[in-house]
């Protein structure tokens, strides 16, 4: 007969057969302290345990060191513990670190493009559009122009095609006549901007043009420059105001 500690599990089983034992497998379930979780301990009926909350199937509380520190994995279910970085450090995937991420310095995205001007005048007959060489380069990142072969020319080079920030002066020589324009033209047909202006009553002026357009790789783009002083007149060239153009890529 059940004893009054005894668990029963069928009570009107047990006392059908005088003397039957109780199953006493829900004891597993008494105890405990305050603060712990039951945990499956077999896949048996009733088979727990009483565990902490910080228990070896669950990530460690000591795995953590410091503040900032994080968890990632070295393999399947196999975490590890990623220190935390310099101040000023970005988070990295890389797979040949031990849990496929590191802490690195921020990296400043490489300039790319090109700045090209005149070593000398360029005369540009009366009424006619003309298109402005470039003998000159400040810089050429990725071989966008040359100063050799169509040296008028800024060709969009390959895995780069994207939008593109184009900037030209076109300073002219002092004339007091009618308007001087300067153009972008791409594939040497389509105009992209145009800036015309007025001649002054003494000394040059200056056409600028600030345009932002999508280009693609071998498009090339070209300046042209017309005046109409009456006469030739020139692109300044080989000084401080030499005209120029500038074509910075800004992202795909």
């Amino acid at each position: 007969m059940p004893t009054p500690t005894d668990l029963v599990t069928d009570l009107p089983a047990d006392f059908e057969v005088f003397g039957q034992a109780v199953a006493t497998s829900l004891a597993d379930l008494l105890g405990g302290t305050t603060g712990q979780v039951l945990s499956k301990t077999t896949n048996a009926d009733m088979d727990f345990t009483w565990v902490t909350t910080d228990d070896t199937n669950a990530i460690q509380n000591s795995i953590m060191d410091a503040k900032g520190d994080l968890i990632g994995a070295t393999a399947a279910d196999t975490p590890a513990r990623l220190a935390v970085g310099a101040n000023g450090t970005v988070l990295t995937a890389d797979s040949a670190e031990a849990t496929g991420l590191k802490w690195a310095a921020v990296s400043t995205p490489a300039y790319v493009g090109c700045s090209l001007y005149k070593s000398a005048d360029q005369t540009l007959s009366n009424v006619t559009t003309t298109v402005i060489t470039w003998d000159l380069e400040h810089f050429d990142t990725n071989s966008f122009h040359s100063t050799v072969t169509n040296n008028s020319r800024i060709t969009i080079p390959a895995n780069y095609g994207g939008k593109y920030l184009i900037q030209v002066t076109l300073n002219w020589n002092s004339s007091s006549t009618s308007y001087r324009e300067a153009r972008i033209r791409l594939n040497g047909s389509t105009i992209l901007a145009y800036s015309p202006i007025q001649a002054a009553s003494s000394g040059g002026v200056a056409n600028t043009l600030n345009v932002v357009k999508s280009l693609v790789a071998t498009d090339y783009i070209e300046i042209q420059g017309e005046q109409a002083s009456g006469g030739n007149l020139g692109i300044s060239g080989g000084n401080a105001f030499s005209a120029q153009v500038q074509v910075t890529y800004l992202g795909a």
